[in-house]
């Protein structure tokens, strides 16, 4: 089978541990992309956390898309226009805030090219800020403070107190608003409907691409949507268990190329890889 797209989870997947493309993982893509493949960036990043790696991909110039907030936001690269777009229910947002801060954790979501926070100092807070390469500024008054629309907010705290407050979240917010974590000490808050799978479905709609002629790959809960939809769905050696059940095949980690194992063996000849 000829596969026509990729998609790409970014932190875990995409890059290293420091947060960057390798060489081979890079060269591997382009050469995909050279045969026609289209690259899909999807994360829960924010469109301007994604911006760098789709350039460093050239993404523009290869057909590319970035799939930000979750799939809240999808950007035709070539053209920088947005396909699709929802937007957060800002009466949901309160709650979101009450719930964060009843359970000693921290809140943010992202306004224009910079973080808003609870707290800037947070160290989860700090880790999304150099995920993303964004500023953060302080909201004492988050809720008072906030400028709507927005596409998601990122509820971050530490690992078993803040899989207790998803269940939570999870039962009270039926309905209305997804609630999955992209990492142990990030919740993600986005619109109802919201998911990587239901956004590469819409995106593949509009390019006559099936899903069987597709390549997902992540490491997250966050991607298993897509890992279940897609035609290969790949979790990374890094992956939870949990998650490397669900996929059709398990590469390399994020720290052993991964994702440029992929490209070689399902869809570059093994002669055009080095």
């Amino acid at each position: 089978m000829k596969y026509k797209m990729i998609v790409l989870d970014l932190d875990g997947t995409l890059t290293n541990n420091k947060k960057v493309i390798t060489p081979r993982t890079k060269q591997a893509l382009m050469q995909a992309q050279a045969a026609g493949v289209h690259v899909v960036l999807a994360s829960g990043r924010p469109t301007y956390g994604i911006i760098p790696l789709a350039k460093e991909l050239e993404l523009k110039e290869n057909g590319g898309f970035i799939l930000a907030f979750n799939g809240g936001k999808i950007i035709d690269c070539a053209n920088n226009k947005v396909i699709f777009e929802q937007k957060l229910d800002e009466q949901l947002v309160p709650l979101l805030y009450e719930e964060a801060m009843k359970a000693g954790m921290e809140i943010l979501t992202y306004q224009g090219e910079g973080i808003a926070a609870t707290n800037k100092d947070d160290k989860y807070v700090q880790e999304e800020a150099f995920i993303n390469k964004m500023p953060v500024m302080q909201y004492d008054d988050f809720l008072g403070q906030l400028v709507y629309p927005i596409n998601k907010c990122l509820i971050v705290g530490n690992p078993t107190p803040l899989h207790e407050l998803e269940l939570r979240l999870a039962k009270e917010l039926e309905g209305k608003m997804e609630v999955y974590r992209s990492a142990d000490f990030f919740l993600e808050c986005v619109p109802l409907g919201i998911d990587k799978a239901r956004s590469l479905d819409r995106l593949i709609a509009s390019l006559g691409i099936r899903r069987e002629e597709i390549i997902a790959c992540g490491d997250g809960y966050n991607d298993l949507s897509m890992i279940r939809f897609a035609g290969l769905g790949v979790a990374m050696a890094n992956a939870a268990e949990d998650i490397q059940s669900e996929a059709d095949f398990v590469t390399l980690s994020n720290e052993e190329d991964g994702v440029a194992h992929v490209v070689k063996h399902f869809i570059l000849s093994p002669e055009n890889v080095d």
